[in-house]
């Protein structure tokens, strides 16, 4: 902009050289100038000592940091406050415990040369606020010692998982526990929703990972494998240049079948009220209810609940009679399949084998015993054992009955010459030829045939017997009928 009244005085252009110098100056490396503080040798990761001589004359402004601590803590800080006051003494700090409020404070002094010792006096509060002991806490006052406290109540929502996951953390009697304090050189504590960890960097570092993931469900024994390998592999120096992924064991994750969560639909939008429901009014006149007197509903009332009761009484009963429902057995085999099953005699054999020994008792002289012999021996004893029974009967009969008079002596010989003969059948059969010892199974067979011969041979002897005194007391009748009418 140029006033009124002043000249312009115009100047040679001088962009062209400018612009080259600018590009000139842009060149890469411009700053690359030898340091001769910097070489080499120098380890860039090495911490140095701070020596009071490094700064005499201290610091200008004072720093103060103040750590809440549970009323549980109470009584141990009060016992080692005075081991706290001195140890942070000798590092030029000053320190308060507060037991209203339930804070420890700490603070610079003129005394302080270290601008860093308030941060480790910080941490040192924040240590024994976490249960962590005194002598382990006021090693972090130390240059090669840090501290980290990892929150971990806020990882997972779930309690009962939070607390499974950190017992896992902590191991059988505190075994896993041991082996990451041993593989990562550092000082491990859980409390609570915290894990305080004392150690380096490299360490503590370590450690986060260990303990994040164990949270997040991953278990620590996998790290655990890995720090074992990595620890014996730093002990070669010709892999210690080289890439050792090659080493770590790759973990595969698993497909764990879980629980889908349950899908819950949501209800389409409608701008309209849902319909109103019946009220205890309108229900009573659908059903006529309404227009009954009182009497009646409580009729009504009553037939229902007696109806009701009825229901739940035919119920108990049939739940008390399906206790003596007997249960089903199972199917059993006929026994004489289970006989022939058991290894029955052949009958075929049988009747072979006495057919052989019939033909042998044969040749030696005897006369060859017949099949019905043997059927009607148990048939023959039983009949005269039970004409026994009914002669003895029959003897009782007419001696105590009213009717006996001069017939009972003749129906007693009757009875006797029946039983005499049966007897005298009987001692034949005994004074035979003893059977032959194959003929014992169709002998047994023959008894119980015999059994029921004898049985209807009784039966008979006896009716014979109750006919013929019946017709013995016709003719005794009519004789006497006649006699009188001849006189």
């Amino acid at each position: 902009m140029v006033r009124q009244g002043e000249t312009v005085v115009q100047e040679p252009s001088t962009s062209a050289p400018a612009a080259q110098d600018e590009r000139a100056g842009k060149r890469k490396g411009k700053h690359d100038k030898p340091k001769p503080w910097d070489h080499e040798g120098i380890d860039h990761w090495a911490i140095p000592n701070f020596s009071k001589e490094d700064n005499p004359t201290g610091l200008l402004e004072e720093s103060s940091f103040a750590i809440l601590f549970p009323k549980y803590r109470e009584k141990y800080l009060r016992e080692v406050w005075p081991a706290i006051t001195k140890a942070l003494k000798e590092v030029g700090l000053a320190c308060e415990l507060n037991l209203v409020e339930g804070s420890m404070t700490v603070r610079t002094t003129r005394k302080t040369w270290d601008p860093y010792i308030i941060v480790k006096a910080r941490d040192l509060l924040k240590l024994l606020a976490r249960s962590v002991p005194a002598p382990q806490a006021l090693k972090v006052l130390n240059d090669d010692m840090q501290c980290d406290v990892i929150k971990i109540g806020g990882l997972i929502r779930n309690k009962e998982k939070f607390v499974k996951r950190r017992q896992r953390l902590l191991g059988p009697s505190g075994a896993t526990l041991k082996a990451l304090e041993l593989l990562t050189g550092c000082y491990i504590l859980v409390q609570g929703n915290t894990v305080a960890a004392m150690g380096p960097y490299h360490g503590l570092k370590q450690v986060r990972r260990v303990v994040e993931d164990c949270i997040k469900n991953v278990h620590p024994i996998y790290h655990i494998k890995t720090l074992m390998i990595k620890r014996e592999l730093a002990k070669d120096p010709a892999l210690a240049n080289e890439n050792w992924e090659r080493f770590l064991p790759r973990f595969k994750k698993k497909n764990v079948q879980r629980r889908k969560p349950a899908v819950i639909k949501k209800k389409e939008y409608t701008p309209f009220p849902p319909p109103q429901q019946p009220s205890k009014v309108d229900l009573q006149l659908e059903s006529g209810e309404y227009f009954l007197s009182q009497p009646d509903r409580r009729r009504a009332a009553k037939a229902a609940e007696q109806a009701q009761q009825a229901e739940r009484v035919a119920e108990r009963q049939r739940q008390r009679q399906a206790a003596f429902v007997p249960p089903k057995e199972p199917a059993v085999a006929k026994p004489a399949a289970a006989a022939n099953s058991a290894g029955a005699p052949d009958l075929a054999a049988l009747a072979s084998s006495l057919k052989s020994k019939a033909e042998g008792h044969a040749s030696a002289g005897a006369q060859p015993a017949a099949l019905s012999d043997f059927l009607a021996t148990g048939g023959s004893q039983r009949a005269a054992n039970g004409g026994a029974k009914s002669a003895a009967a029959d003897k009782g009969a007419g001696t105590a009955g009213p009717a006996a008079g001069s017939k009972g002596p003749k129906r007693r010989r009757q009875a006797e010459a029946e039983a005499g003969d049966d007897g005298v059948i009987a001692k034949k059969q005994k004074g035979k030829e003893p059977e032959p010892k194959g003929t014992a199974e169709l002998a047994k067979h023959g008894a119980a045939q015999g059994d029921l011969e004898g049985a209807e041979d009784v039966h008979a002897a006896a009716h014979a017997r109750r006919r013929k005194g019946r017709d013995g007391e016709g003719s005794a009748k009519k004789k006497k009928r006649k006699g009188g009418m001849a006189e």
